[in-house]
């Protein structure tokens, strides 16, 4: 199951940036116990462990992600946003996979998908059993209807604004966090519905 999608920005990897990582869109699916924390918990607590929680995995993708680009000896990829008619190379986008130990900063183990196109990260947080194959093919899937339909990459996007468009698309491909097995056939016919309902 998936625990958590998250959209996020990312700084250019050899730039003296001092800026912070910013989550621009999350979604938690199901809640998280602590059985052995005395403190009360209330709607707000959790809400702000949840936030915590998920800006830590933002920041540790954006560490791998520099990491990997500084690595591979390639050029960093400039980060500026691209015009909306210009597609974005998806393939050669950095991404990959990394474990979270229990207690950092979920309860339990976790695995994270993360992919990182131009100056925005997607990830995944994913139980530490499930199937990654599948997880890192759904995300790709995701970003490149994100990117399309909504245009996240244009100058003047504002995630806030488009949160609800966001949501429409996670409940179609990526229902209460179940990762599905998808094949072009249904997805096209989702992406058309998706195109009559939100005419670019």
């Amino acid at each position: 199951m998936v625990h958590a999608f998250l959209i996020h920005t990312l700084r250019a990897p050899n730039t003296e940036d001092t800026g912070l990582c910013r989550v621009l869109y999350s979604c938690v699916f199901g809640a998280e116990k602590s059985p052995d924390d005395p403190r009360p918990h209330g709607a707000e607590r959790d809400r702000l462990l949840r936030k915590e929680q998920i800006l830590a995995v933002a920041r540790q993708v954006e560490s791998m992600c520099r990491l990997q680009q500084q690595a591979s000896g390639r050029p960093p990829m400039d980060l500026q946003p691209q015009s909306s008619d210009e597609q974005v190379p998806l393939h050669e986008a950095p991404r990959g996979a990394f474990r979270l130990a229990a207690e950092n900063p979920f309860q339990e183990p976790r695995t994270v998908v993360w992919l990182g196109v131009l100056s925005l990260g997607f990830a995944l947080v994913l139980d530490a059993h499930e199937n990654l194959l599948l997880a890192e093919g759904t995300l790709r899937l995701l970003a490149r209807l994100l990117l399309d339909h909504l245009r996240l990459l244009a100058p003047s996007t504002n995630l806030l604004l488009r949160a609800d468009r966001i949501e429409g698309i996670l409940t179609r491909f990526l229902p209460h966090g179940q990762l599905l097995f998808l094949n072009d056939q249904f997805v096209q016919g989702l992406e058309k519905e998706l195109s009559a309902a939100w005419p670019r």
